[in-house]
């Protein structure tokens, strides 16, 4: 836990889950240069934040809590941001109803009067969201955005420029950099192109040829990445009543590939990202069949699931937090799959092969087999013994 300090006053935040081992902190400068001009410490008049205030990609709750006294509504794709957020609110002594929380599938607000737009790493989630958000804008509407200046790029202020108006920047300081957008009827006003739908190549098993739902923000949203293309050609060839568990499922095309190859298991798909269950939910219903079960579930990895009820989880984890490279996600995907499996259950994974994750995988099941590899990828199975 770190302690966020404005001219008001000082904040203790911490990411979600805590963990203090955690070398990152809970906001970053882009947060600070932000929260700066709102107060007008940089020699501008503060912003007026008596109206309707969001905070679109609030990454741990640290704007929504130092802004909590207006009432802001948070809009997020990430269930974890959700969770810091409620999190920051409690530990600074806040009421925990005091930031409406919203997440990128549901409705915006009608009216926005201060927008402010914490820019997204995914260029596509950021362009979904000033589409769905730029009719409840209006010509006095305040509009910043905010990132480190390796976000924020020619192609970032031209979505900005093209759907909400007129944009600029700010000078950079500490390598953040914000944006300005006046709002303008003449703007772009055009729905969101997304989802993005194609169709997938033939030699994946099960899933050739299959049409797949990518919402914005998901990886690799316009193909198939090449990690889920090397897992696809290695899946355990299972039958009868499994249930199966496809662990941070994105578009859900390996859980998808794992209902079409046994027909009596039954798939879960969970994610923290609402986009991406909403994927996978639309991607299996439209190719499983009206017979085929099914739960699709937005959390934090495996918590909701009871343990030992698990007989197969298929886990492509990230190796990134934002801009962050770390393992942090992947040893917690590990460790909770160690305790959703059943005695004999088992654990595969596909993963860059620089990622040792099979030291992990041994430090946490005791074991672990290498099922293939190539020069990049391997994929790993771990039994619970």
């Amino acid at each position: 836990m770190n302690r966020l300090t404005t001219s008001g006053a000082g904040f203790d935040l911490a990411r979600y889950p805590e963990d203090p081992r955690d070398p990152f902190r809970a906001w970053d400068a882009a947060d600070e240069y932000l929260l700066r001009r709102l107060e007008g410490a940089d020699g501008t008049d503060p912003v007026d934040l008596s109206g309707a205030v969001v905070v679109v990609g609030d990454r741990w709750g640290a704007l929504s809590t130092v802004l909590a006294g207006h009432r802001p509504v948070q809009i997020t794709d990430s269930y974890l941001a959700q969770r810091a957020t409620l999190a920051n609110l409690g530990r600074n002594g806040a009421d925990p109803d005091a930031v409406r929380l919203l997440s990128a599938r549901d409705t915006p607000p009608d009216r926005v009067d201060v927008l402010l737009v914490r820019v997204p790493k995914s260029l596509a989630l950021l362009e979904d969201q000033l589409h769905r958000l730029a009719p409840a804008v209006h010509p006095d509407t305040v509009v910043i955005g905010t990132g480190m200046v390796k976000e924020i790029h020619t192609s970032t202020l031209k979505l900005f420029e093209r759907i909400i108006g007129p944009t600029r920047t700010s000078l950079a300081v500490k390598k953040a950099r914000l944006i300005f957008s006046t709002p303008s009827p003449a703007a772009g006003r055009a729905p969101s192109p997304w989802p993005y739908r194609y169709e997938l190549p033939e030699g994946l098993g099960p899933v050739s040829g299959r049409t797949v739902t990518n919402h914005a923000g998901i990886f690799c949203a316009e193909r198939l990445d090449i990690g889920t293309r090397f897992f696809l050609g290695h899946l355990p060839e299972r039958g009868g009543p499994d249930r199966v568990v496809d662990l941070g499922c994105g578009n859900g095309v390996v859980g998808l590939s794992a209902a079409l190859a046994n027909p009596e298991a039954t798939v879960t798909f969970i994610d923290e990202s609402y986009q991406a269950v909403a994927s996978a939910e639309e991607t299996f219903r439209a190719n499983a069949g009206p017979d085929a079960e099914a739960e699709f579930l937005v959390g934090d990895g495996l918590a909701e699931l009871p343990p030992a009820s698990v007989d197969l989880v298929l886990n492509n984890p990230p190796f990134h937090s934002h801009q962050a490279t770390t393992d942090a996600t992947a040893r917690t995907m590990f460790r909770g799959a160690r305790a959703a499996l059943r005695p004999g259950g088992e654990l595969w994974v596909v993963g860059n092969r620089h990622l040792g994750y099979h030291t992990q995988l041994r430090r946490i099941f005791g074991n672990c087999v290498t099922v293939a590899g190539d020069p990049k990828f391997v994929v790993l199975r771990a039994v619970k013994r």
